[in-house]
């Protein structure tokens, strides 16, 4: 079961927390939503910041929240000048709430599968071998005290007329210990060739 099922939503609640904190019963739909639109939002307007989570919590007439990137100054510029122009757009996503932007800097981006997985896409749409870019990951990740990490990648690698998947792994990565620490995210990289999907898993 280990194998086939999300790493991360398997271990909510033993060592991962939800990402949206809040229960309603009659503004569910809506309050999923805007949760969805601030989350689509924050990734697409601020790729360069590498953002790896987005952690919503509600109150009557108040979000919080909380982004964990690898570079906070994309989000907050010179003297705070871009974070409170941002708290100003997100406002306008979620009509009638005050929002609470707060923002964290992951101390290791090298242990983060998210911030692993971009990086990757990153440099395979920058035409850099899909190969090389890889082993530059999986090096990193274990220089920075990872147990272990896999990546697998799949699409038309290289330009090759055929789709294949790849994969690369180093270490040991314990699906079915749901009391392991395991990071995982999914990426896309947008090429000429068409798209590449990119899975990350990283045991800390």
């Amino acid at each position: 079961m280990g194998q086939k099922v999300n790493p991360q939503s398997i271990r909510i609640g033993i060592i991962r927390t939800w990402d949206s904190m809040w229960y309603s019963e009659k503004e569910f739909v809506n309050y999923l939503k805007e949760d969805f639109t601030i989350r689509k939002f924050l990734k697409k307007e601020y790729a360069r910041a590498f953002i790896a989570r987005i952690e919503i919590a509600r109150f009557p007439q108040l979000v919080n929240v909380t982004v964990s990137c690898a570079k906070p100054g994309i989000l907050i510029g010179r003297k705070g000048a871009e974070i409170e122009e941002l708290n100003k757009k997100l406002e306008k996503l979620v009509p009638n709430k005050k929002i609470n932007l707060s923002v964290k800097e992951i101390k290791v981006p090298e242990l983060d599968a998210s911030v692993a997985g971009q990086d990757i896409a990153r440099q395979i749409e920058r035409r850099i071998s899909y190969k090389r870019a890889i082993r530059q990951s999986i090096r990193n990740s274990i220089k920075a005290g990872a147990k272990g990490i896999k990546i697998r990648i799949s699409g038309r690698l290289n330009g090759a007329e055929i789709a294949r998947t790849e994969e690369f792994k180093e270490g040991r990565i314990p699906l079915s210990t749901l009391s392991a620490d395991i990071d995982y995210c999914m990426s896309q990289s947008y090429t000429e060739m068409g798209v590449i999907g990119i899975k990350v898993w990283i045991c800390r």
